[in-house]
Protein backbone atom coordinates (compact mmCIF):
# COMPACT_ATOMS: atom_id res chain seq x y z
CA UNK A 1 0.00 0.00 0.00
CA UNK A 2 1.28 3.46 -1.06
CA UNK A 3 2.19 5.61 2.14
CA UNK A 4 -0.13 8.62 2.28
CA UNK A 5 1.68 11.61 2.53
CA UNK A 6 1.23 12.14 6.18
CA UNK A 7 3.41 9.09 6.85
CA UNK A 8 6.02 9.96 4.48
CA UNK A 9 6.26 13.63 6.37
CA UNK A 10 6.58 11.74 9.69
CA UNK A 11 9.25 9.64 8.34
CA UNK A 12 11.43 12.25 7.64
CA UNK A 13 11.75 13.27 10.96
CA UNK A 14 14.32 11.77 13.05
CA UNK A 15 15.69 11.84 16.32
CA UNK A 16 19.56 11.60 16.76
CA UNK A 17 19.75 8.07 17.66
CA UNK A 18 17.08 7.67 14.89
CA UNK A 19 19.03 9.16 11.82
CA UNK A 20 22.39 7.26 13.08
CA UNK A 21 20.70 4.08 12.12
CA UNK A 22 19.68 5.85 9.03
CA UNK A 23 22.96 7.56 8.24
CA UNK A 24 24.70 3.79 8.46
CA UNK A 25 22.51 2.24 6.03
CA UNK A 26 22.82 5.15 3.23
CA UNK A 27 26.44 5.01 3.87
CA UNK A 28 26.61 1.19 3.42
CA UNK A 29 24.68 1.34 0.28
CA UNK A 30 27.43 3.53 -0.90
CA UNK A 31 25.05 7.39 -1.08
CA UNK A 32 26.49 10.67 -0.09
CA UNK A 33 25.51 12.01 2.79
CA UNK A 34 25.08 16.21 2.92
CA UNK A 35 24.35 18.09 6.17
CA UNK A 36 23.16 21.53 6.81
CA UNK A 37 21.61 23.51 9.92
CA UNK A 38 19.58 26.50 10.84
CA UNK A 39 16.61 28.22 12.47
CA UNK A 40 14.42 28.00 8.96
CA UNK A 41 11.95 30.55 11.11
CA UNK A 42 9.89 31.69 8.02
CA UNK A 43 10.65 29.60 4.87
CA UNK A 44 11.27 32.09 1.58
CA UNK A 45 13.30 31.71 -1.48
CA UNK A 46 16.78 32.37 -0.47
CA UNK A 47 16.09 28.79 1.97
CA UNK A 48 15.35 26.82 -0.68
CA UNK A 49 17.73 28.13 -3.61
CA UNK A 50 20.48 27.31 -0.64
CA UNK A 51 19.11 23.70 0.15
CA UNK A 52 17.99 22.72 -3.51
CA UNK A 53 22.02 24.00 -3.81
CA UNK A 54 23.06 21.53 -0.73
CA UNK A 55 21.19 18.74 -1.87
CA UNK A 56 22.39 18.87 -5.40
CA UNK A 57 25.82 18.12 -3.77
CA UNK A 58 24.97 14.40 -2.77
CA UNK A 59 22.64 11.95 -2.59
CA UNK A 60 20.79 12.52 0.88
CA UNK A 61 20.46 15.60 2.41
CA UNK A 62 20.17 15.83 6.11
CA UNK A 63 18.91 19.23 8.17
CA UNK A 64 19.90 20.07 11.28
CA UNK A 65 17.45 22.44 12.90
CA UNK A 66 17.72 24.43 15.96
CA UNK A 67 14.72 23.53 18.54
CA UNK A 68 12.88 26.31 19.89
CA UNK A 69 14.98 26.82 22.92
CA UNK A 70 18.04 27.35 21.35
CA UNK A 71 16.44 29.78 18.41
CA UNK A 72 15.79 31.96 21.44
CA UNK A 73 18.62 31.63 22.79
CA UNK A 74 20.41 32.66 19.47
CA UNK A 75 17.39 35.25 17.87
CA UNK A 76 15.89 36.57 20.69
CA UNK A 77 13.08 36.39 22.94
CA UNK A 78 10.62 36.97 20.17
CA UNK A 79 11.63 33.95 17.77
CA UNK A 80 11.06 31.57 16.64
CA UNK A 81 7.57 32.75 14.95
CA UNK A 82 6.89 29.13 14.08
CA UNK A 83 7.43 26.51 16.57
CA UNK A 84 9.75 23.44 15.68
CA UNK A 85 7.44 20.62 14.78
CA UNK A 86 6.08 23.48 12.56
CA UNK A 87 9.60 24.17 11.35
CA UNK A 88 10.40 20.33 10.95
CA UNK A 89 7.35 19.37 9.16
CA UNK A 90 7.69 22.07 6.54
CA UNK A 91 11.10 21.16 6.12
CA UNK A 92 10.49 17.58 5.40
CA UNK A 93 7.40 18.54 3.25
CA UNK A 94 10.53 19.89 0.98
CA UNK A 95 10.92 16.70 -1.33
CA UNK A 96 14.80 16.77 -1.52
CA UNK A 97 14.92 16.90 1.88
CA UNK A 98 15.70 13.26 3.44
CA UNK A 99 15.79 14.07 7.14
CA UNK A 100 14.90 16.42 9.62
CA UNK A 101 16.96 16.66 13.30
CA UNK A 102 16.58 18.67 16.39
CA UNK A 103 19.00 19.91 18.28
CA UNK A 104 18.99 21.85 21.66
CA UNK A 105 22.15 23.42 21.69
CA UNK A 106 23.41 26.62 20.36
CA UNK A 107 25.52 24.47 17.98
CA UNK A 108 25.17 21.53 15.30
CA UNK A 109 28.58 20.18 16.89
CA UNK A 110 26.85 17.23 18.29
CA UNK A 111 24.74 15.69 15.00
CA UNK A 112 27.40 16.48 13.41
CA UNK A 113 30.08 15.40 15.03
CA UNK A 114 27.91 12.15 15.76
CA UNK A 115 26.35 11.38 11.94
CA UNK A 116 29.89 12.68 10.20
CA UNK A 117 28.11 13.13 6.90
CA UNK A 118 30.36 13.49 3.79
CA UNK A 119 29.80 17.18 3.12
CA UNK A 120 28.78 20.07 5.67
CA UNK A 121 27.36 22.86 3.84
CA UNK A 122 26.41 26.56 5.05
CA UNK A 123 25.55 29.78 3.71
CA UNK A 124 27.73 32.10 2.10
CA UNK A 125 28.23 34.70 5.43
CA UNK A 126 30.54 31.64 6.45
CA UNK A 127 34.29 30.92 5.88
CA UNK A 128 35.23 27.38 6.01
CA UNK A 129 37.45 28.45 9.39
CA UNK A 130 34.22 29.47 11.43
CA UNK A 131 31.86 27.16 10.51
CA UNK A 132 31.43 24.50 13.36
CA UNK A 133 32.20 20.69 12.48
CA UNK A 134 34.36 21.63 9.89
CA UNK A 135 37.52 20.39 11.76
CA UNK A 136 35.34 16.98 12.48
CA UNK A 137 34.47 16.44 9.23
CA UNK A 138 37.83 17.62 7.38
CA UNK A 139 39.61 15.19 9.75
CA UNK A 140 36.79 12.03 8.69
CA UNK A 141 37.90 12.61 5.23
CA UNK A 142 34.83 14.98 3.96
CA UNK A 143 33.78 18.32 2.30
CA UNK A 144 32.74 21.39 3.62
CA UNK A 145 31.24 23.74 1.23
CA UNK A 146 30.25 27.60 1.65
CA UNK A 147 27.14 28.49 -0.47
CA UNK A 148 26.18 31.74 -1.69
CA UNK A 149 23.09 33.26 -0.43
CA UNK A 150 20.14 34.29 -2.49
CA UNK A 151 20.86 38.46 -1.42
CA UNK A 152 17.50 40.20 -0.35
CA UNK A 153 16.01 37.45 1.44
CA UNK A 154 16.12 37.09 5.16
CA UNK A 155 13.29 35.41 8.20
CA UNK A 156 14.64 38.44 10.23
CA UNK A 157 13.86 40.95 6.82
CA UNK A 158 10.19 39.35 6.80
CA UNK A 159 9.57 39.87 10.08
CA UNK A 160 10.73 43.35 10.49
CA UNK A 161 8.61 44.12 7.26
CA UNK A 162 5.52 42.77 8.64
CA UNK A 163 5.94 44.68 11.88
CA UNK A 164 6.46 47.71 9.97
CA UNK A 165 3.76 47.35 8.23
CA UNK A 166 1.87 47.88 11.66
Amino acid sequence: MKPTAQQILQNKLYTLDQLVAQRQQWKAEGLKVVFTNGVFDLLHIGHLSYLSAAADLGDKLIIGLNSDASTKRLKGPTRPVNAEYSRSVMLASIFFIDAVVLFEEDTPIIPITTLLPDILVKGGDYAIDQIVGAPEVLANGGEVKVIDFVDGYSSTGIINRIRDAK
